[in-house]
């Protein structure tokens, strides 16, 4: 299983994230607003508070940031 670290969970960010824990990866998530990890974090996937927390011992770190 591949752990993966996904910043920022706005309106494209949710949708792969939550493809990506469909397909069975284990995902952390992360974003600006923690709220918005509720709805991931109910289908299984784990959240950081903070994305240092998140990319630690990641796999594959994938960002959909809305600014650098």
């Amino acid at each position: 299983m591949t752990n993966i670290a996904y910043l920022g969970l706005g309106i494209m960010g949710r949708g792969m994230a939550a493809n990506l824990l469909k397909a069975g990866h284990s995902v952390t998530v992360w974003n600006r607003t923690p709220d918005r990890c509720a709805p991931l974090v109910a289908q299984g996937a784990q959240q950081a508070a903070t994305a240092e927390e998140a990319v630690a011992g990641a796999d594959v770190i994938m960002a959909c940031l809305s600014d650098d």
